[in-house]
This record gives C-alpha cells, sequence and structure tokens, in this order.
C-alpha cells in the first residue's frame, strides 16, 4: 500500500534524516586551517590591543587624563573579552551544536 503525498512530507518534517558528517566535501582540511589561522591571527591581534589599552590607561593614570584611562578601560575589558571569545569559540560551536543535534 502506497503513502499518500501529503503524508510523505509530514513524515519528512519530523525527520530529514541529516547530520553532520565529516569528509563529505573536498577541501575540508584547507578549510579547517584557513579558520584555525584567522583564530590565531585574531588571538595575536588581541594581544597586541590589550597590550596598548593597558599602555593607555597607565598613561592616563600616570597624566591625570581621565579620559584615556577610561578609554583604556574599556579597551583592555574589551581586548579581554574577545580573547575569551576567540579561546572559547571552537567549545561554544560544540556545546550548542550537540544541543541542538538533542533537540526532536
Amino acid at each position: 500500500m502506497s503513502v499518500p503525498l501529503a503524508d510523505r512530507f509530514i513524515q519528512l518534517a519530523y525527520d530529514p534524516g541529516i547530520s553532520p558528517k565529516a569528509g563529505g566535501l573536498p577541501g575540508l582540511s584547507v578549510l579547517k586551517t584557513v579558520v584555525n589561522s584567522v583564530n590565531m591571527f585574531g588571538i595575536i591581534a588581541v594581544v597586541g590591543a590589550l597590550a596598548v589599552s593597558l599602555g593607555v590607561w597607565a598613561w592616563g593614570h600616570h597624566t591625570g587624563g581621565h579620559q584615556s584611562e577610561a578609554n583604556g578601560k574599556k579597551g583592555a575589558v574589551v581586548a579581554a573579552g574577545a580573547a575569551l571569545g576567540l579561546g572559547a569559540a571552537n567549545g561554544i560551536v560544540a556545546f550548542f551544536s550537540a544541543l541542538g543535534s538533542q533537540v526532536h
């Protein structure tokens, strides 16, 4: 007995049968290398931004420049947050990917 077309679409909406699979596309290793390199570039840039922000903070405090001191503090916090995000990016994506795979 054949299943009506509408019932097949309803079943497809519940379980499309798609899951992530490594090695399905050519160039996956190259893409991983590029993303790793971009992440490392970002971390190195954050180290420089943190160094500059801490220098501005110290200079502003030393010279009495309250605006420079505040900007240095903001820059240091932003750089620390960016370092946290870059370092945790893989874990965050893995966490939410695993969480999403549990949705039925």
